[in-house]
């Protein structure tokens, strides 16, 4: 693979700040920033720091291959009772969080880099706020997304009910499809279409073995690609989120939902550590950041959605974007279902966030990314981040005189 996965994500074009600060300015705030991420491995420049975190290479060379132990579990894995794969699961979660690297379900060191980065740069310039261009249409707060995985026949016979429920309360997701898993039902997938919801794809088999060698990834890449023209998809997540960055560039995707910001009981297990959309090659990745419902309800036996509502607290005052991952496979289990419901009521409370499909997200990011300062869509609306006590505070921008004042002022220390 020539060139690297992670160049578009340089902190200039993540804040986009008015006016932008020179080069060097950022590159001396990013140096001094660097120790915010705390990582075992220092970095010695922003490449490195990005390929640690959003590459996991902190996880080292081996992290896109399954453990010898998960390769024959796999392998196995369709001629075990449901029973035997859950008792397993359950014995893997015991020891998944023991050293792990990471915070969870919260990890916040990444979204500390960016903010210490905007702190570097406003005591550089001797300012106490600057100006960037809001992560979100409108200057909304944080995005939500919804997504679901149907892993059998089962879940898809089920993911009309779950659709029912979400238009019921006025959400919209989408539903990835496994094309060779079981018999496509293309009536459901035409009727969530026209209902305003998104269809993906979720790998070719949910088997565990894509990612078994590169020769049989390419074969399956191929077919993958044909079912995303198929059903006119854009979005694709890998079945058990294994995943690998590099191979992922043969898929002719739009974005990609493979990857997490922190999770230990993945078969992969690790993180990027970002709470906002990210570039990998030539598409964008929407990582979730809410834990799925399995970890949530079948590992720790949680019965309220505590977890996520904390961690969607976390991702609001960061302005992130919660993502949250669920299987009609599992949501008929009464508990659960009460549990979605119930987070879908307290979402439902709130007027503050986007909630968007993950198309739409990941347009939007690109169309953030791309536009040039001064030449910004009309719902690309400044925001401010403010140094208040120490503390960096978000809030949208109102161009006040102040604010004016504050511009002009960064523009003559440029100058």
């Amino acid at each position: 693979m020539t060139g690297f996965l992670y160049s578009k994500n340089h902190p200039r074009s993540f804040w986009h700040l008015e006016p932008d600060p020179a080069e060097d300015r950022w590159q001396d705030a990013i140096l001094r920033a660097i120790a915010a991420l705390e990582l075992s491995e220092s970095p010695a420049a922003l490449e490195s720091a990005l390929n640690l975190t959003l590459g996991e290479a902190q996880f080292g060379s081996q992290r896109w291959q399954l453990s010898p132990a998960r390769h024959f579990y796999y392998q196995i894995k369709p001629f075990l009772p449901r029973a035997i794969i859950n008792f397993i699961q359950c014995l893997n979660a015991r020891s998944a969080a023991t050293n792990f690297p990471l915070g969870w379900p919260i990890e916040e060191r990444y979204a500390r880099f960016q903010g210490e980065i905007i702190r570097q740069l406003v005591f550089d310039l001797n300012v106490t706020s600057l100006i960037f261009r809001h992560f979100w249409p409108e200057g909304l707060r944080y995005a939500v997304i919804l997504t679901h995985d149907i892993e059998t026949h089962k879940g898809q016979a089920f993911a009309g009910v779950v659709a029912d429920l979400e238009e019921s309360k006025g959400f919209r997701s989408s539903f990835n499809f496994v094309p060779e898993g079981y018999v496509l039902d293309l009536g459901l997938i035409q009727d969530l279409l026209d209902r305003g919801f998104e269809v993906g794809i979720h790998g070719l088999k949910h088997d565990g073995k894509l990612y078994f060698s590169k020769r049989q990834y390419t074969k399956r890449a191929e077919k993958i690609n044909y079912y995303l023209q198929e059903f006119n998809a854009v979005g694709f997540r890998s079945p058990l989120m294994q995943r690998n960055p590099e191979w992922l560039q043969d898929l002719q995707i739009e974005y990609d939902l493979s990857f997490f910001d922190t999770d230990p009981y993945m078969p992969m297990p690790g993180g990027c550590m970002s709470i906002w959309p990210f570039f990998i090659g030539h598409f964008v990745e929407l990582p979730y950041t809410l834990a799925q419902d399995c970890t949530v309800c079948t590992i720790l036996k949680e019965t309220t959605p505590k977890i996520w509502l904390e961690k969607l607290a976390f991702i609001e005052s960061y302005c992130g974007m919660a993502l949250l991952n669920t299987h009609p496979d599992y949501l008929k289990d009464k508990k659960l279902w009460n549990m979605y419901a119930t987070f879908l009521d307290a979402l439902a409370e709130k007027d503050d966030f986007w909630h968007a499909l993950p198309h739409e997200a990941a347009d939007w990011w690109r169309e953030r990314d791309a536009a040039p300062n001064g030449q910004e869509t009309a719902d690309m609306i400044p925001g401010m981040i403010e140094l208040q006590e120490d503390e960096l505070v978000f809030r949208q921008a109102e161009f006040t005189s102040i604010d004016r004042a504050t511009s002009r002022k960064m523009e003559r220390v440029q100058s």
